[in-house]
């Protein structure tokens, strides 16, 4: 072959080569981003990377370090079934304030007769915008999203139309309602068997949570493999009541010194105060952690034990995200459904419209996203996330969703963000810069200053401009509902 001949060949190669990778980077750039969504059950802001020194949460605070932690996250309600309403549907559903952890059935329901005047949840509206949908785990109320005696009828969907799958590996415990307060080895919590601690010796799929990761990394590797873009929500249960996890992760906690309770005290004005129903009702051989300091701080050692297991299974989902490559065109959410009293004015549990039932965490990354690694201190609320994600996915953003995209923070730490806006059976709350205003069904009214000191001291007979002035901008968020206690 001759010089010459040889050149045009080789200059031909390089054309055809730089106009492959071309095409390549182009057909990258139209690809849709995906959707890692990770629920966490019960998770208070108790990680290292939101202050919490104390706690070995080495991958959530990967996770922080790169994307944005919104340290003033706070939830729509109180309560695992309300508050993943308003995640799954960008609304409020205060309408259902009263069915407790069952709004997400009530609007199935509604769905059979009025379809077309319900509008698609999140997950449904990403399907019919071409993403592959699939849930594994507690992502809406019951685990693996059906209703029935057991939680598992296939003719009880909890989110119709929302899901290609909704999976729930149920192994030992049988059905999904034995996994979900399940304790080690398929035990499941009954009426005269109700531990609230454990700590068996053993390997991370002696619990249930273990299970459901296994899974969900399968369906992870499944979707990433295919060519459409995919909608993955993986729901841990942990540090949901019992408080069970493999004992390693209890020994992480032996010497370390976890800080008191700073007011444990009833409050004086209740208008949202709970009695602790939920973990009352478990089997605490006499002991109440609101009188026995030394009960108070070995349940907060099971807590954090129960944090640092989640915590490992979140390494283990975003581990399988970069090994498939996925992570490049990736956005990864991790939400908490609400916070937990760990004490804090004499409750143990959530059911309040307290600080401490309401804030949770949450992180967002996305992989084009500048400022990486810096938190904000906005205040934002669970609504915002569905449509949030429409805008970083470049997806339409519905006109029936409540909340507010937080692009503009993701795109700048410092940026402004707004009141939040919370209910819970007979109470409705605001949380501003500066305040949060209480109000239930019984006339009473709490205002607490966040300028001068946590919400010990109510100071609502001191400002009835700013309650007056709070109440009209919970109702303006809330709607006709907002101090309709039985709608």
């Amino acid at each position: 072959m001759k010089r010459w001949q040889f050149l045009i060949q080789l200059f031909g190669v390089l054309l055809f080569t730089l106009g492959a990778a071309s095409c390549q980077n182009s057909r990258n750039e139209d690809v849709p981003k995906n959707i890692l969504l990770i629920c966490v059950d019960d998770l208070r802001p108790e990680i290292n990377a939101f202050g919490s020194s104390y706690i070995h949460s080495p991958n959530m605070d990967m996770l922080a370090a790169k994307g944005r932690s919104f340290h003033r996250h706070y939830v729509n309600a109180p309560s695992c079934g309300p508050s993943r309403y308003t995640l799954l549907t960008g609304q409020y559903g205060v309408q259902y304030r009263r069915k407790y952890n069952q709004p997400l059935f009530h609007r199935a329901e509604a769905m059979k007769k009025h379809k077309e005047s319900i509008p698609p949840s999140m997950p449904e509206w990403f399907r019919q915008h071409g993403y592959t949908t699939v849930s594994v785990g507690k992502v809406s109320h019951h685990p693996g999203g059906r209703g029935g005696e057991y939680w598992d009828s296939d003719t009880i969907p909890e989110m119709p139309g929302a899901w290609d799958a909704h999976l729930m590996p149920s192994g030992a415990w049988q059905n999904p309602r034995g996994a979900m307060h399940g304790l080690a080895f398929g035990k499941v919590r009954t009426a005269s068997s109700r531990d609230p601690i454990e700590a068996a010796e053993g390997g991370d799929d002696i619990y249930p949570d273990g299970l459901i990761v296994k899974e969900g990394l399968s369906q992870l590797e499944t979707l990433a493999a295919e060519d459409k873009p995919f909608f993955l929500a993986i729901g841990l249960i942990k540090p949901h009541l019992p408080f069970g996890a493999p004992k390693k992760y209890l020994d992480l906690y032996q010497g370390v010194t976890i800080p008191a309770n700073p007011y444990p005290n009833k409050p004086a004005a209740n208008a949202s105060w709970s009695g602790s129903r939920e973990f009352m009702s478990y089997d605490r051989q006499g002991k109440d952690p609101r009188t026995d300091s030394a009960y108070s701080m070995e349940l907060k050692r099971y807590y954090a034990a129960c944090v640092s297991y989640a915590d490992k299974h979140v390494g283990d989902i975003l581990a399988k995200l970069k090994e498939t490559g996925a992570d490049k065109n990736t956005i990864v959410v991790l939400w908490g459904d609400h916070g937990w009293h760990l004490g804090e004015h004499a409750i143990w549990g959530k059911h309040t419209l307290y600080e401490e039932s309401l804030r949770a965490p949450l992180i967002i990354y996305d992989p084009e996203m500048n400022a990486q690694g810096l938190k904000t201190d906005a205040i934002v609320e669970t609504v915002d996330i569905f449509p949030t994600l429409c805008d970083l996915t470049s997806l339409p953003v519905p006109d029936f969703v409540h909340g507010t995209s937080l692009a503009s923070i993701m795109r700048d730490p410092k940026a402004k963000g707004h009141p939040a806006v919370a209910y819970y059976s007979t109470s409705s709350t605001i949380r501003t810069d500066t305040h949060r205003l209480t109000i239930n069904g019984k006339g009473m009214v709490e205002l607490y200053d966040h300028t001068a000191e946590k919400e010990v001291k109510n100071v609502a007979e001191d400002f009835p401009e700013t309650v007056q002035q709070l109440k009209a901008q919970l109702q303006a968020r809330l709607g006709p509902l907002a101090f309709n206690w039985n709608p």
